[in-house]
């Protein structure tokens, strides 16, 4: 079987291909979370997570649980109990993840629209590896009730996509009645000062101007210390969720996810306590700043995707800030002078999905006649 999917279906109907990441229950489908673990005594889901309600009443036909990075727990995608999806654009780079099977299953036509889940950029990161669109939505918005727990204060479920247009309808089966229609934002905040590949930094400006936006740049000086905070507050609540396996079966994780646990029992008491209080602090820090512009933009990630024989990055630190704040934020490929296209990410305040949907198809359209 492919590394792209975990379990294959058979499907009919008239209604879109899903592919569902399996962190998400799918009724007669054990969850596995990418882990050789939780395999070995994954029972088939009794009922299907709350999320996928709205892809059963339109018909979507169900292809299959989509592989991921283990746990959810890691940037790369790589998984080695179940193989590494292979990325489309470059079989020699790391897919992405922690949605890495998400991703691929789009971009190759497999599926039209795939589930993901994004904590700290998990729909964001691999959506920007394989040159696809991907939206993380609101925190809160979507139910998580079914869906593997990660860090309940940063989880997400959103869809995936070879378009913007596909997103959108996957957002509308994802919460039936959304409508992605409304006026075009005009005023966009380019973010400035942060640490990314001037070649993707020149993709994102030079998108943005084919697009017709009135762009004015923006500083934030807390992203920094945001992506630090959000990244302990991912580590405490991901061993809080995984205690059991952290306590009975640690060695049997991957090496990776084995490393981060230890990180998380040595943060210092209180860390979850002081990441809560930041987060409020910056969440009126980016208030300030959407009272000024209407959306803002950077990049989805920082590099280019690493190879597969290359140490792996760490977080991703231009997904991780917008994570902690809990907003929405949306990832579409744009073109660039580098080895693979770069990505574009659009972040609105919250429950401004509709407004990243038209802004991403204005984008998507405009650097496709440019």
């Amino acid at each position: 079987m492919p590394a792209t999917f975990i379990s294959r279906l058979e499907h009919s109907g008239g209604g879109p291909r899903l592919a569902v990441k399996d962190a998400i229950d799918l009724f007669g489908v054990p969850t596995t979370v990418g882990s050789r673990v939780v395999a070995r005594s994954a029972h088939p889901a009794a009922t299907d997570a709350a999320c996928l309600a709205g892809f059963r009443a339109a018909g979507a036909r169900m292809v299959g649980k989509t592989n991921l990075h283990e746990l959810c727990f890691g940037s790369t995608g790589v998984n080695p109990w179940f193989g590494t999806p292979t990325n489309p654009l470059d079989p020699a780079r790391v897919p992405g993840g922690s949605s890495s099977g998400s991703a691929v299953a789009v971009a190759q036509g497999e599926a039209d629209i795939a589930l993901g889940t994004d904590t700290l950029g998990s729909i964001r990161t691999p959506a920007a590896c394989c040159g696809v669109v991907g939206l993380k939505t609101t925190w809160g918005r979507i139910s998580l009730e079914g869906v593997w727990p990660l860090a309940p204060s940063l989880d997400t479920v959103g869809p995936m996509g070879a378009s913007v247009a596909r997103v959108a309808q996957g957002m509308a089966l994802l919460e039936p009645g959304f409508n992605g229609g409304g006026a075009v934002p005009r005023r966009i905040g380019r973010v400035r000062g942060l640490a990314a590949d001037p070649v993707i930094d020149a993709a994102v400006d030079e998108a943005l101007a084919q697009s017709g936006f009135t762009v004015v740049d923006v500083q934030l000086l807390g992203w920094g210390a945001a992506a630090d905070v959000a990244v302990s507050l991912l580590l405490a609540e991901a061993l809080a969720s995984n205690r059991a396996l952290v306590d009975d079966h640690l060695a049997e994780l991957g090496p990776d996810l084995v490393e981060r646990f230890r990180t998380a029992r040595s943060l210092p008491r209180g860390a979850v306590g002081e990441a809560l209080a930041i987060r409020e602090a910056w969440r009126d820090d980016l208030a300030q700043v959407f009272r000024e512009v209407e959306l803002l933009a950077l990049p989805a990630m920082a590099a280019f995707p690493a190879r597969l024989d290359e140490e792996p990055p760490g977080p991703n630190r231009m997904a991780a800030p917008v994570s902690l704040a809990g907003h929405p934020a949306l990832a579409l490929p744009v073109p660039s002078t580098g080895p693979l296209p770069a990505s574009i990410q659009l972040v609105g305040p919250d429950r401004s999905e509709d407004r990243l949907l038209v802004a991403g198809a204005l984008v998507e359209g405009a650097v496709a006649a440019g």
